[in-house]
C-alpha cells in the first residue's frame, strides 16, 4: 500500500491536481480526434462530360489518416488516391487518360493535404465545413478549398466532399480528338468514411 505523506489539505490538493490533469488529458483527446479513412468504403468519384455523354470513373483510395484540433480547426495528414486506378468502363480510354492526361507512370500519386478546417466540426451529429489545404496532380501542388458534408456517430464517421479540377488550366493535356470533345474540367466526388479514433 502507497502511503502520502503530509497533512490532509496537502493530500486533497494533490488528489485534485491527479484529476484535473486526467480531465484535462481526457479532454485534450477527445478535442484532437483521428479520422481513419477506410478504403474499402472510400470512393472517389470523376464525372467528365463531353459533347456525346458524360463519363463517370472511380480511383482507388490508396491511404489517409486525419487528426483534428478541434479549438483551432488546424487539420493534419494526408488522403492518398493511386493514380494508376483510373477505371471509366472503357480500356482503350482509360489507356489514354493514364499515358496522355495523368502521365500516372511517372506521378502514380493524386494527394490532399489539408491544414485547416473552416467552421465548427461536431464530434456527433453532422456538420457543413470548408476544408483548405494542398491538392497534389500531375507532380504540381494547388492551394484548394472544398465544401465537406461531415457525420459522426459513435466511432464511425463519414464525409462527402465535392470540387472541381480545372485540368487543362492545370498544365494537362486535353484528351479531345476531332471527332470527340471533352470538357476541360473533371468534377471530383470523395465519399470518405472511416473509424474515429480519440485516443
Amino acid at each position: 500500500m502507497i502511503r502520502t505523506r503530509g497533512s490532509f489539505p496537502q493530500r486533497l490538493t494533490i488528489v485534485f491536481l491527479v484529476l484535473f490533469a486526467a480531465l484535462t488529458c481526457a479532454r485534450a483527446a477527445a478535442q484532437n480526434p483521428a479520422f481513419q479513412l477506410d478504403p474499402q468504403h472510400t470512393s472517389v468519384k470523376f464525372t467528365l462530360g463531353d459533347v456525346l455523354h458524360t463519363v463517370h470513373g472511380t480511383f482507388r483510395l490508396q491511404s489517409g489518416t486525419l487528426r483534428l484540433d478541434a479549438a483551432s480547426g488546424k487539420l493534419e495528414g494526408r488522403i492518398v488516391v493511386d493514380a494508376r486506378s483510373g477505371d471509366s468502363g472503357n480500356s482503350m480510354r482509360d489507356r489514354k487518360m493514364q499515358r496522355e492526361v495523368l502521365e500516372s507512370d511517372r506521378y502514380p500519386e493524386i494527394a490532399f493535404r489539408p491544414d485547416q478546417v473552416q467552421g465548427t466540426v461536431a464530434m456527433q451529429g453532422k456538420s457543413t465545413v470548408q476544408v483548405h489545404g494542398i491538392f497534389t496532380i500531375h507532380g504540381v501542388d494547388r492551394e484548394i478549398t472544398i465544401p465537406a458534408e461531415v457525420e459522426i456517430a459513435g466511432g464511425n464517421w463519414n464525409a462527402t466532399l465535392h470540387f472541381t479540377v480545372p485540368y487543362v488550366k492545370w498544365g494537362m493535356k486535353n484528351p479531345s480528338t476531332m471527332f470527340l470533345r471533352v470538357n476541360e474540367s473533371v468534377e471530383i466526388e470523395i465519399s470518405a468514411a472511416g473509424t474515429l479514433q480519440t485516443q
